[in-house]
């Protein structure tokens, strides 16, 4: 469900949920040290992370329902009829093929994801995944041939490499400061929950006739879920003061719309300071900004490096745990 409009016309509706209290800062406090309480709505906190949330439960969906898929290829009389009706016959390097066909579409997601983000704003950026999310699954779903089940794989993959920069990104700029490393660390569960969802509806129709179809477009009420929650939550207000900084807009009308998307995600707890907390997040912006530009060659430097090590550490170890499962040592 592509949007139309963009963030910035977005509508401000009521705000939302009962009240909470907690204490805390939005953003880091890096022009002063001062931490000020902050009240916010437990549900309006809530809603910002249950959408984009959704994305990465799509991809582990993905997982899951794809290991189940392959399997329901090969035994399901129905396709295989229809396959030898066609003179088509799935090798292993096409089987291939339609597993991997959502990770060349997360690449080409993935390379796009960072214009997509600053064009259309975090909240645009996973309308358009949940788009693809449903266009690829539909088309997998319907796919008369190997080739265009390729397609819609590919077309799914694109929703993936999206979703998974833009849901991190949405969720550290609408949560709550004391909740956000917590919101960030359950959306990683999230696509977790995905993959044994997936493993679950896979194993209930793997003996189905087409089963593989059905698993697939489970994909598409999930994503209508996703694209119409991030339809009716607010921008990013941090997104949008970075537009102001930036020069992309009117500085005061790009605040009072951070004002406004603030107040809908704190809910009615927020009172009076969002323009306070509005102007400590445009002071951040300005001084960041400032800063000189960061190079490639600081990823191999510091802290940067470290982080680096541990990451691609992680992968090899990883690989390695498969490989070796795989082939039985």
């Amino acid at each position: 469900m592509a949007s139309g409009t963009s963030d910035l016309e977005q509508p401000i509706l009521s705000s939302l949920g009962k009240v909470g209290k907690s204490s805390g800062e939005i953003g880091e406090p890096l022009i002063n040290g001062g931490r000020r309480s902050e009240n916010y709505s437990v549900l309006a906190a809530v809603l910002p992370f249950l959408f984009p949330a959704v994305g990465g439960l799509l991809y582990g969906y993905d997982i899951g329902a794809t290991s189940c898929a392959t399997i329901s290829i090969e035994v399901s009389s129905e396709l295989m009829h229809y396959c030898i009706s066609l003179s088509f016959i799935i090798t292993y390097i096409e089987r291939g093929h339609m597993t991997s066909g959502s990770l060349y579409g997360a690449l080409i997601g993935s390379i796009l994801a960072f214009n997509i983000a600053d064009f259309l704003g975090r909240r645009g950026e996973l309308i358009l995944s949940a788009s693809f999310y449903i266009v690829g699954a539909l088309v997998t779903t319907l796919a008369p041939d190997l080739v265009v089940m390729v397609i819609g794989r590919i077309v799914y993959g694109v929703g993936i490499g999206l979703a998974m920069h833009a849901a991190p990104m949405y969720i550290a700029e609408t949560a709550p400061s004391q909740i956000r490393g917590q919101l960030i660390s359950l959306k990683e569960f999230f696509i977790v929950f995905g993959m044994l969802l997936g493993y679950t509806v896979g194993s209930l129709l793997v003996d189905t006739v087409a089963g593989w179809r059905y698993m697939y477009g489970v994909s598409v009420p999930l994503a209508m879920v996703m694209g119409i929650g991030m339809w009716w939550l607010p921008a990013s207000p941090r997104w949008i003061l970075l537009r102001a900084i930036q020069g992309k807009g009117n500085v005061q009308d790009l605040r009072e719309t951070a004002i406004s998307c603030l107040c809908r995600l704190r809910g009615q707890a927020i009172g009076d300071s969002a323009r306070e907390q509005v102007d400590e997040v445009m002071s951040e912006l300005s001084y960041v900004s400032d800063e000189k530009e960061a190079t490639l060659g600081d990823m191999f430097r510091g802290k940067c490096l470290k982080a680096l090590t541990i990451g691609a550490g992680l992968v090899l170890f990883q690989q390695v745990s498969s490989s070796i499962k795989s082939t039985g040592f």
